[in-house]
C-alpha cells in the first residue's frame, strides 16, 4: 500500500511498481494529476494500460476510484458509517437483522482474523449459509483475509450430494465457512470427499467473533482473485469461474451506466446469495452505489410470489426482478385484493434475465399489475453470465423491443415473410464502457452482418480470469480470435444477432438444457435414465427441451433394447426412468418415447443428434412403440371442501393430497395412485412450494418447502404428517421433526437453487 510519506518516485522503484501498485494505491496519492501521470512511463514492464484502470477513457478518473471490494467496503465505512446497508426478511416480511456499512466492515475484520488462524492469502474457503445476511459478513471476511470465496450452497440432508463435494474437490478448499446449525449437520454426515474432512470448518455466527485489532489489510490487487463462481458443468466436473476484483468492480460501473442507478436508486431482492445475478447484482452493487437493499430469500418469495412484490412496494425500491419464471409465478399466485394493496409506481428498473424472455411474459405481467401502478417500460430485458462476471447487455426502453425470426436457427436474415415464427425479446444495448460484443461465425470465425444469427463473442475487462485448474478449457472459450486475428474474445456458447443496436438471444450452440434458470448437461440426463433398467440400450438416449405454455420443460427419447421388446413392461419402465431423472436431478419429466433399436436420430459415428430428435418430436415423425406424456397441470384455489381438523389423521391428509393433484390434473381422484411420485403429477421444485405452503395452511401449521421431496409420495407424506401429529413419528420421522420448525434450512433442496443457476441465457 502507497503511503503519502513515502512520496510517487518510490512506486516505480519498489518491487510491486507496476500498474497494480498505481491502481491501488493512487486514491492517497497527495499529487496532482501531472506528477502522476509523469511516473507512467518510468515503469519498466509492460503492465500499464488502460485495460489496468478501472474507468474506461481516461487515466485519471481511476486514480479516486477503489481497486479491490475491499478498499470498497473501507470506503463505505469509513465516510457513511452508520448508513443502512442491507436489510434481511427473516420470512418475507418480518425485519430480522440490518448492516449499516460499519457493522460489516467490522464484522469481514472479525471473520478475517479467525481465518488467518488455518489459512493464508490465495487458499480457498467454501461459504455455506442458508439465506441470510451471514452470507455477506463471510464473503467479505474472505476478502479481508485476502482468501479466495467459493460460494456454494449447504449439503443436502440425508442424501448423496455430488455435485456440492465436487466443487469442493475442484476448488481444493482448505477452510469451510458457515452457520453453527449447519456446522452441527455437517459433522454427523459423512463425508466422501478428503477434501472436506481435512478441512478448517468455522462457525462465523458464533456470538463470541470478536473484532481483532491485529488486522491489516491483505496484500491484493485489483487482478487478485476475489472468487470462484461454479457455473455450468456437468455432475462430476463443475467449472470454477475465477473472477478477480477489477473484473468486479468494472462490471459494477456497466451496471451502474446500463441500468441508470444513482445514489437514489433503492434494491430489493430475493436471489441466491452464492450466484452471480443474486451476489454480483442485489449485494455489490448496491455497496457500489452506497444505497441500502432489502433482501428476502428465495423460499420466502416461492411460498408466497406476492412477498416480493410487497417488500418492493413497502421498500418502496426502484431495481428489483428475476427470470422469468418469476414474473410467471406473479401472475399465478397473486390474487386482486392483493394486486389492489401495492402500490408499483416507485418500480423503475424491473429486471428479466438467466433464462429465455418470454414476450408472453412481459405483455401478462404488464396487463395484470397495471393497476398497481406498474409501467411497461420498467421492464429491462438483460444478458448476462458468470464468465462476464454478470452483466453483458440490457438498456432502458419506452416498452420492450420485440422481434420476430424463423424457428430455423442459424439461417442468417431474420424477419423473414413465411413459415413459422418466433417472437424474441431484445436485450438491450451491449456497448458499455470498452466492452465488445461480436456476432460470429463459429466454424469459419468470421463477422456476421447485422441481423445474421451467430455466436456472440464478448471482450471487456468484465471477462473473467479463466476456469479454475483448467488451462485449455479457458484456451477454448477465454482467449477466441476472430480469422483476422482480432481478439481475445469470450465464446459465450449463445447464439443471437444484434439489430438497431439490439442484441436477440436465438438459442445455444450446444445442447445446454435450461430449465427455470437451472442448466443441465443432457449427457448426464441421458446417463441417468440409460442405467436405470436393463432393458434400455446404452447410447440410445437424447435428453432435450420443449417450449411449453409455462416454459421450457424435459423430453426423453430412448430406445429399448430388442430382446426385451416383447415382454417390456412400459409402464414399470416409464416409472424407473422418472424415478431415476428425480433422483438425480429432481426434474419432472415432460414426456417420454420408447424406440426400437436403430431408431434414434445419430450421425453416421453413432453420436446422438438431440436437435434431429427434438424436430421430429415436435413434428409428430417418431414411431414409438410406447409413450408417456406428464398429465396436465391447471392452476386451482385452495380447497375449501374439508374443513381445518384439529386432530388430522392419516386418511384425512391423504385424501386432502388426492384431491389436491386431481383437481389440478383432471384425472378423477379414483384413478390417483397414492404410491407415485409426485413430480408423475407436474409437481416441480416450485409446484411444491406451493402444495407445501397451501398443505400448511390446511393443517395450521408451518411446513418446510422441502417437505415434497423428502416425502415424494401421497402415502409417504400422509404418514409422515399423521405421525408428527399424533406424537408417533418413525425413526425417520422423528429425526426430521425438527426440520419441520427450521426455516433457515430449506433452500437447499430445490435445482434452483444449486449452483448452475446463473445470469446468462
Amino acid at each position: 500500500m502507497y503511503f503519502p510519506d513515502i512520496g510517487i518516485p518510490s512506486i516505480v522503484t519498489r518491487p510491486v511498481g507496476n500498474r497494480n501498485a498505481i491502481h491501488a494505491s493512487t486514491k492517497f496519492f497527495q499529487s496532482d494529476n501531472l506528477q502522476i501521470l509523469s511516473i507512467i512511463p518510468q515503469l519498466s514492464d509492460e503492465s500499464i494500460s488502460t485495460r489496468g484502470f478501472f474507468r474506461r477513457t481516461q487515466i485519471i478518473e481511476s486514480m479516486s476510484e477503489p481497486a479491490t471490494l475491499v478498499e470498497l467496503l473501507q470506503h463505505r465505512a469509513r465516510i457513511q458509517p452508520n448508513k443502512l446497508a442491507y436489510t434481511f426478511l427473516i420470512d418475507g416480511e418480518t425485519e430480522e437483522v440490518r448492516f449499516t456499512y460499519a457493522q460489516l466492515d467490522r464484522r469481514a475484520r472479525a471473520i478475517a482474523t479467525r481465518i488467518w488462524e488455518v489459512a493464508t492469502n490465495g487458499d480457498r474457503a467454501l461459504l455455506l449459509y442458508p439465506a441470510g445476511l451471514e452470507f455477506i459478513a463471510a464473503f467479505f471476511g474472505c476478502l479481508y483475509a485476502g482468501v479466495i470465496a467459493v460460494p456454494t450452497y449447504p449439503p443436502r440432508r440425508n442424501r448423496p450430494d455430488p455435485r456440492f463435494e465436487a466443487i469442493a474437490e475442484d476448488a481444493n478448499a482448505s477452510i469451510v465457512l458457515t452457520t453453527t446449525e449447519i456446522l452441527s449437520n455437517a459433522s454427523s454426515r459423512p463425508m466422501k470427499t478428503q477434501i472436506l474432512r481435512d478441512a478448517h470448518w468455522l462457525a462465523t455466527d458464533e456470538q463470541n467473533i470478536e473484532t481483532s485489532p491485529a488486522w491489516e489489510i491483505p496484500d491484493i490487487w485489483g487482478d487478485t482473485l476475489a472468487f470462484l463462481q461454479y457455473t455450468s458443468g456437468s455432475t462430476g466436473s463443475p467449472k470454477g469461474v475465477m473472477v478477480n476484483h477489477h473484473n468486479i468492480l468494472y462490471n459494477e460501473e456497466m451496471v451502474r451506466w446500463g441500468f441508470g442507478h444513482t445514489e437514489e436508486t433503492i434494491f430489493v431482492g430475493w436471489l441466491p446469495l452464492f450466484h452471480d445475478m443474486g451476489l454480483i447484482g442485489n449485494v455489490l452493487q448496491p455497496l457500489y452505489l452506497g444505497i441500502p437493499c432489502t433482501l428476502l430469500s428465495p423460499v420466502a418469495f416461492l411460498q408466497r410470489p406476492v412477498r416480493w412484490l410487497q417488500a418492493i412496494s413497502r421498500y418502496r425500491a426502484t431495481t428489483s426482478g428475476g427470470p422469468n419464471f418469476a414474473y410467471d409465478l406473479c401472475i399465478e399466485k397473486t390474487t386482486p385484493d392483493e394486486r389492489a394493496k401495492l402500490d408499483l409506481h416507485c418500480w423503475e428498473v424491473a429486471y428479466n434475465g438467466a433464462e429465455p424472455i418470454r414476450a408472453e411474459t412481459l405483455e401478462r405481467f404488464s396487463k395484470t399489475f397495471a393497476s398497481s401502478g406498474f409501467r411497461e417500460k420498467a421492464f429491462y430485458p438483460t444478458y448476462g453470465m458468470a464468465e462476464t462476471t454478470l452483466f453483458v447487455s440490457g438498456s432502458r426502453s419506452r416498452k420492450p423491443v420485440i422481434h420476430e425470426i424463423e424457428e430455423e436457427e442459424n439461417r442468417g436474415l431474420v424477419a423473414r415473410s413465411s413459415g413459422k415464427k418466433q417472437r424474441l425479446v431484445g436485450c438491450g444495448r451491449a456497448t458499455w464502457l470498452e466492452q465488445k460484443v461480436v456476432i460470429t461465425d463459429p466454424d469459419s470465425l468470421t463477422p456476421r452482418l447485422n441481423g445474421e444469427v451467430g455466436e456472440i463473442w464478448v471482450s471487456g475487462d468484465n471477462v473473467a480470469q479463466g476456469y479454475w485448474n483448467r488451462p485449455e478449457e479457458t484456451r477454448k472459450t477465454f482467449e477466441a480470435h476472430l480469422d483476422s486475428g482480432e481478439g481475445p474474445f469470450l465464446r459465450t456458447g449463445d447464439l443471437g444477432f444484434l439489430k438497431d443496436g439490439q442484441l436477440f438471444i436465438t438459442g445455444r450452440l450446444k445442447d445446454l438444457i435450461i430449465i427455470h434458470a437451472q442448466n443441465y448437461y443432457p449427457q448426464d440426463i441421458e446417463l441417468a435414465v440409460e442405467r436405470s433398467h436393463e432393458a434400455l440400450n446404452p447410447n440410445g438416449c437424447a435428453a432435450f427441451s420443449v417450449e411449453e405454455e409455462h416454459g421450457e420443460q424435459l423430453v426423453i427419447v430412448q430406445e429399448a433394447r430388442r430382446t426385451w421388446l416383447r415382454k417390456l413392461d412400459t409402464d414399470a419402465v416409464f416409472e424407473i426412468i422418472r424415478q431415476a431423472v428425480f433422483e438425480q436431478h429432481e426434474l419432472p419429466i415432460h414426456a417420454i418415447l420408447l424406440l426400437k433399436p436403430g431408431h434414434l436420430p445419430k450421425t453416421s459415428s453413432g453420436k446422438v443428434q438431440r436437435r434431429a430428435c427434438r424436430t421430429r418430436f415436435l413434428a409428430g415423425e417418431l414411431e414409438a412403440v410406447a409413450e408417456w406424456r406428464q398429465p396436465e397441470v391447471k392452476e386451482i384455489t385452495p380447497s375449501k371442501g374439508i374443513p381445518s381438523p384439529s386432530d388430522v389423521t392419516k386418511d384425512l391428509i391423504r385424501n386432502w393430497l388426492i384431491d389436491r393433484i386431481a383437481r389440478s390434473t383432471d384425472i378423477p381422484p379414483a384413478e390417483i395412485d397414492t404410491g407415485r411420485l409426485f413430480t408423475d403429477y407436474g409437481l416441480d421444485s416450485i409446484a411444491a412450494v406451493g402444495l407445501s405452503e397451501e398443505l400448511g395452511k390446511w393443517l395450521g401449521q408451518s411446513l418446510p418447502p422441502t417437505i415434497p421431496y423428502e416425502y415424494p409420495t401421497i402415502d409417504a407424506l400422509a404418514r409422515h404428517l399423521a405421525g408428527l401429529r399424533t406424537g408417533h413419528p418413525t425413526t425417520r420421522e422423528r429425526n426430521t421433526a425438527r426440520e419441520i420448525e427450521n426455516k433457515n434450512e430449506t433452500e437447499e433442496i430445490f435445482p434452483f437453487f444449486t449452483p448452475d443457476f446463473n445470469a446468462s441465457k
